[in-house]
Parts: C-alpha cells; structure tokens; sequence
C-alpha cells in the first residue's frame, strides 16, 4: 500500500493541549503517501444506550469517520492514571451498537505526552486493553510514551528536538508498516 489516509483522535478537548500538538506534529511529519486526519471527539454527547436503536447523526458521523480511514492513532493525556472520560465515551460510541464496533480489524496506535518521562504509560495500559477489547490490531512496538519540555512542540506542530522528531518518524513508519499488513486486498475481478 502507497497512499493511506491515517484517522487520529486526541484524547483531550483542552485547548491548550499537549497532546493536541503531539498529534499537529505527527500531522507534519508524515512520510509521503500518508495523510493524518483529525476523527473529533468534542461533539460527542454522552453515551447511553437508549440510543442504539437510533444514533445521533455526531455519532454515525464518528463511526464513518473511524470506517472511512485506513488506521486510527489515539493521542491521549492520563487523567487520575487511566484515559479521559471523552475520550472513553468516544470509544463506547465506536463500539456500539453490540457487534457494530467501528474498531473491529482497524489498525490502531496508541501515544501520549505528559511532561513526565513515562509519559502516558498508565493510561495507555488501560487503552490496550479497551483496544484489545474492540477487536483492534493495536501496534505495540515502538512505544509512544513521549515526555514533552516546554516549547518541544509548537502550536502548529513543529517539532524543536530532532531526537523527538526522529522518534516520531519512526513511529509512524513502524504504524504504516502495520496498516499495510492489515490492508485490505482489492477483490478480483
């Protein structure tokens, strides 16, 4: 596979997140071939199961989204050492209704910033096993568990260190790599 269109979803609805830069420079440093596309979660109101039998039009929009991309990054903070309470309503919208889960066979990675040096270590813990649980084939090598120092990431999505650049490049190889894997074949004709 040349061309694919990578979904990221970040964690936070903070406006001033560092995890939201975390994912503009991802965005930015893209190899060639590969599109980042923001999957928003802000939107979403809280799920309830009373909606299963009709979704609200944000949440079909949501789940097309997740359907719609070759592979899903999940940029998330760690909150009291687990993920956001958004970003877990937003995959309790994925994965419902029961057996029409968004994830199910979607490549997906997982990273996170803090400015701790085990980063989001905790929270993504608890979100292999959420994936594991949606049926998604989730990249456990490298590790994303980035520690950000002030001024690393720029609002636009510049990245100042050239070691944290170079990581994050090799990052999104080794999740092409896995998107590829998990491509799927044209049918015959």
């Amino acid at each position: 596979m040349t061309d694919r269109t990578i979904g990221y979803i970040v964690g936070s609805i903070s406006s001033t997140s560092i995890n939201r830069r975390l994912a503009k420079a991802l965005e930015r440093l893209a190899p060639a071939g590969t599109t980042l596309v923001e999957i928003p979660i802000a939107d979403l109101p809280f799920y309830s199961q009373d909606h299963d039998a009709d979704f609200p039009q944000v949440a079909r929009d949501f789940k097309q989204a997740i359907a719609d991309v070759d592979g899903v990054i999940i940029v998330t903070p760690e909150y009291s050492r687990s993920i956001p309470g958004v970003l877990k309503n937003a995959l309790d919208w994925a994965a419902r209704p029961y057996g029409q889960g968004a994830f199910d066979g979607k490549p997906t990675a997982l990273i996170g910033t803090s400015g701790s040096a085990i980063g989001t270590a905790t929270a993504q813990q608890h979100l292999k096993a959420i994936m594991s649980h949606l049926n998604a084939p989730t990249m456990g090598q490298p590790e994303g568990y980035v520690q950000s120092q002030p001024g690393v990431f720029t609002d636009s999505g510049e990245v100042t260190n050239d070691e944290t650049a170079e990581f994050l490049v090799g990052y999104l190889t080794a999740f092409n790599a896995l998107v590829d894997r998990y491509a799927k074949t044209p049918a015959a004709v």
